[in-house]
């Protein structure tokens, strides 16, 4: 398993962007599909964006479509997540999560989980 760390969280006006990084540690980082997954109060944890390991492929969830932005720098063992025109629904724990194989939607593929970082959204 990789571990996982995910910084760049905080409080944002709805319009706003924010941008999500998760440091991987060892150096297998670029045999792993990423993941980023959100979870609201009361919610469950709902798949937002993914990246293939070379990074060429991506997915979206349709309510981030156009809005949220998924990269990966290899040499650099990170994944980013820029996200524009924040709305208030935005809000939610992040999380970046691995998975070694395909990229996958599905959160019960993924093996290794960051701890979360709060994004919040005000209107």
């Amino acid at each position: 398993q990789v571990q996982l760390v995910e910084s760049g969280g905080g409080l944002v006006q709805a319009g706003g962007s924010l941008r999500l990084s998760c440091a991987a540690s060892g150096r297998t980082f670029s045999m792993y599909a990423m993941g980023w997954f959100r979870q609201a109060p009361g919610k469950e944890r709902e798949f937002v964006r993914a990246i293939s390991r070379s990074g060429i492929s991506t997915y979206a969830a349709d309510s981030v479509k156009g809005r949220f932005t998924i990269s990966r720098d290899n040499a650099k063992n990170t994944v980013y997540l820029q996200m524009n025109s924040l709305k208030p629904e935005d809000t939610a724990v992040y999380y970046c999560a691995a998975k070694q194989g395909a990229v996958a939607r599905n959160p019960d593929e993924y093996d290794s989980w960051g701890q979360g970082t709060q994004v919040t959204v005000s209107s």
